[in-house]
């Protein structure tokens, strides 16, 4: 897939004009959808300090890179002309009667999460307003370069990021990682199928609101897939993660210009934002939540279920 062909970082379309976010420290921010949007809210919640503090143009993606010694970059979704998704949905279950336009269901699918994850849970984290197209649109930048928060379909967190030592030395603090706890062991507690299921009949939202966004002839299933093959490729670097203070000047000048951390070793801060994300949690959380990633995985592979069956006939 060459440059030009790279589809550019999404934005969902009602919400382009949103107030874009001061940087503030850190705080939270989470995506996907069902269980995945569960788990990945975990990796997200105190990274936000990363995708806050971005310039505030947003520029074209660059080609994703792969995470180091884990093969290549995850492949483009099905190009426009395939008639057929790679991954049938409707192989789980029937989409469910009498479902809303995109714009007018966020009371359906808040419901729909409630009956999933209990309505603390989604009172807690999720982004009520325009959750499908949020969902949508990070998921699908989740391979790129940049996942802009303010399309995230979580709540932010008071939570803030923290890191050891002065100057040019900082470490990312250990006490981040555990943080992210309870919110990995409610991923796990997530029964995959049931999350499939729910999915599956919630699914012509989220096809529908993939190809608003621009990819006619797509299928967001098959686009959620490669994603999260590209999420369970991130490192898992043991020791301490060594990030930088990086100054961003923004179009209006400051007595205090805006600052970012990066990380410092180029191989981890060319990553993309989601395997960067994954490997902010800590080692221990990364590997737990992969673990949740590919038992949902498992059920909306549809493709995957069929080509074994057929192999063991």
């Amino acid at each position: 897939m060459s440059d030009r062909d790279t589809p550019e970082i999404r934005e969902v379309p009602e919400l382009r004009d949103a107030p874009s976010y001061k940087p503030r420290g850190e705080s939270s921010a989470g995506t996907v959808v069902v269980i995945v949007l569960l788990a990945l809210a975990a990796a997200f919640l105190g990274w936000r300090w990363y995708q806050q503090q971005q310039r505030m143009h947003v520029e074209p993606a660059a080609p994703v890179a792969a995470a180091p010694n884990d093969g290549p970059a995850p492949a483009p979704p099905p190009a426009p002309e395939l008639l057929e998704p790679q991954n049938p949905i409707d192989a789980i279950a029937l989409p469910a009667s009498g479902l809303p336009a995109v714009a007018d269901s966020d009371t359906r699918v808040m419901k729909a999460l409630v009956d999933l994850m209990g309505s603390k849970n989604v009172a807690d984290f999720l982004q009520f307003e325009g959750i499908i197209r949020r969902s949508v649109a990070t998921v699908d930048n989740l391979a790129r370069e940049q996942a802009p928060a303010s399309i995230w379909p979580v709540q932010p967190t008071k939570q803030r990021f923290t890191t050891d030592g002065k100057g040019g030395a900082q470490t990312i603090a250990a006490s981040n990682a555990a943080r992210y706890t309870p919110i990995v062991q409610l991923a796990e507690s997530i029964n995959p199928a049931k999350a499939a299921k729910t999915y599956a009949q919630l699914y012509p939202l989220f096809q529908k609101s993939y190809e608003e966004l621009g990819y006619p002839g797509r299928y967001f299933n098959d686009r959620l897939i490669v994603v999260i093959g590209h999420l369970l490729q991130a490192p898992e670097p043991t020791g301490p993660i060594a990030v930088r203070l990086v100054e961003v000047k923004g179009n209006v000048s400051s007595q205090r210009p805006w600052v970012r951390y990066e990380y410092a070793d180029p191989q981890l801060e060319s990553l993309s934002s989601g395997q960067k994300i994954m490997v902010r949690m800590g080692p221990e959380n990364e590997r737990r939540l992969k673990a949740s990633l590919r038992g949902f995985r498992e059920q909306i592979a549809t493709g995957d279920m069929a080509k074994k069956k057929q192999q063991q006939r």
